[in-house]
């Protein structure tokens, strides 16, 4: 309980808030960014802290203790959810983002660590099992209790709901016993984990910044060329330290450098593309919130039901072309995705009117069909990487290859959010002018009002508030199909460089189970 809870809130946290993304951008108030800015660091801040402290939350988990650190995560996530829930601007909101994000880097390993710790043989696998459905389930559920909690109640429940959780997961720790690794040194690499967070976040940032200030910002530059300092530096560190964050070593195995490479690209595209989704549903189109947390149910679903006969097919076969096949079929997702109109109907969902809750048709043409596509795609690429990734190194480095991939994961998104932010912008802006003979782009009041992808308020000319849902869906095109650009780079990134085994691995690799049995 107390591991699947502390793994759940991370994850349904970052599904719950892609859903509340409009309604927080529409509510609260902002000083020192743009609102689309805003939005898009309230989702990247969370994505770079996590993807920088990951590995090295791991390691202090072993060295101090696995409850006790793992108590510490539950107490400093449900803190920090509290000050999101109870946010009064967008930049104390994104703080306290950065704050949810550095203690669950504590919990996402911590939790799979306590379970390798206490179970043994069958009942850790019977144990890991419940744990993956358990977090799986979350990714079915967060968006639906997201669009229900966001236009029932308020947006600022998709935080605060994280609090039960976390005192039941505290609960539940009260029975767990403490383990730690008594070879660990406690010769821990801050150095690497700063830099990397420097890296990520400067680099993120500063694009951001610079494209919502037209590049006339000196922080943006600032930000920029620190980041891109610090992110030259990490392959020096990985190098020249005694006892490196990321040990170059395990970039020796051909098949690890070409899953990580893949999973920078893949992933980010998939976390950013999400979050954007759900702004133009509820922002341009008009969608309900439970209606934008529904359209994602097929994702969930395949995930769940089709990820486990991939994975083991892809054990028997091989899982380059599962690697291959999957990030093209996401891709062929979304650019149907980038073909939406601006007039789409949009899906008005509510449970208080049950005739309500039947998509129309264009919703099932424009948006639930593409989705089910890109959920097949996905559903066959995230088990046979997880296999690719964790056959291509010892089993001594398991936990540690298993963390550097998911820090690569969560570090591609607030990149990536960097690229499509200045897609979005620098298509949405030109493509209004286009519309709106005569309208000044660049006056900051109407760029204030005027934001791509979120809605338009009342008081602004119905004239302008029609072009503005037009170029948001010119925006969104392009994102979606950069986005399609991304996957199918990690597509051929897989196709050309992931080794399959021998047949005689394969074949030796099937027989084991029964052999130590």
């Amino acid at each position: 309980m107390a591991a699947i809870l502390g793994s759940a809130i991370v994850f349904l946290d970052a599904t719950i808030v892609n859903v509340a993304l409009e309604t927080i951008g529409r509510e609260l108030p902002v000083t020192f960014v743009g609102r689309l800015e805003g939005l898009t660091y309230v989702n990247s801040a969370y994505f770079a802290v996590l993807a920088a402290l990951l590995i090295l939350a791991g390691a202090i988990s072993d060295y101090y203790g696995r409850r006790r650190t793992f108590r510490i995560g539950l107490i400093g996530f449900g803190a920090a959810s509290v000050a999101c829930g109870l946010a009064p601007t967008m930049e104390v909101l994104i703080v306290a983002r950065i704050l949810q994000g550095a203690f669950g880097a504590i919990l996402v390993p911590g939790s799979l660590a306590i379970i390798t710790a206490y179970f043994d043989g069958e009942e850790r696998g019977r144990a890991i099992g419940l744990w993956a459905a358990g977090t799986s389930a979350t990714s079915i559920i967060g968006p639906l209790l997201g669009g229900i909690l966001v236009q029932g109640l308020t947006w600022r429940l998709a935080f605060l709901i994280n609090v039960p959780l976390v005192l039941l997961a505290l609960w539940a720790t009260t029975r767990v016993p403490e383990s730690r690794d008594e070879s660990a040194t406690g010769d821990f690499d801050w150095l690497g984990a700063a830099v990397i967070a420097v890296a990520v976040g400067g680099l993120s940032f500063g694009a951001t910044r610079g494209q919502e200030k037209n590049w006339q910002d000196p922080v943006a530059w600032v930000a920029l060329i620190v980041g891109l300092a610090a992110a030259v530096a990490i392959p020096v560190l990985m190098l020249k330290r005694p006892r490196p964050l990321i040990p170059p070593s395990l970039f020796r195995s051909r098949n690890f450098s070409v899953v990580n490479l893949s999973t920078f690209v893949i992933y980010g595209a998939l976390y950013v593309s999400f979050a954007f989704e759900g702004l133009f549903w509820q922002g341009t189109l008009g969608y309900s919130p439970l209606a934008a947390g529904a359209v994602g149910l097929p994702i969930a679903l395949f995930l769940t039901f089709l990820s486990t006969p991939a994975g083991q097919l892809s054990a028997r076969i091989g899982p380059r072309i599962f690697m291959t096949a999957g990030p093209l079929i996401m891709a062929a997702g979304l650019l149907w995705l980038a073909r939406i109109p601006h007039d789409s109907t949009a899906w008005a969902a509510d449970l208080g009117q049950p005739s309500t809750l039947v998509p129309p048709a264009p919703t099932i043409l424009d948006v639930v069909l593409p989705l089910i596509v890109f959920g097949l795609g996905i559903s066959l690429l995230v088990a046979p990487l997880t296999t690719a990734l964790m056959s291509s190194i010892p089993v001594n480095n398991a936990g540690l290859g298993s963390a550097i991939n998911n820090a690569v994961s969560r570090a591609g998104s607030p990149l990536v959010s960097a690229v499509l932010f200045i897609a979005i912008t620098a298509t949405f802006y030109p493509s209004l002018a286009g519309l709106v003979p005569g309208v000044d782009v660049d006056d900051p009041a109407l760029r204030e009002q005027v934001q791509p992808l979120t809605s338009v308020p009342d008081d602004v000319d119905p004239e302008i508030a029609a072009a503005a849902r037009e170029a948001s869906a010119d925006a969104f095109q392009l994102a979606m199909i950069v986005s399609a650009g991304l996957l199918l780079a990690g597509a051929a990134i897989n196709g050309f460089g992931i080794r399959n085994p021998s047949r005689r691995e394969l074949e030796a690799a099937s027989e084991a189970p029964a052999a130590t049995g």
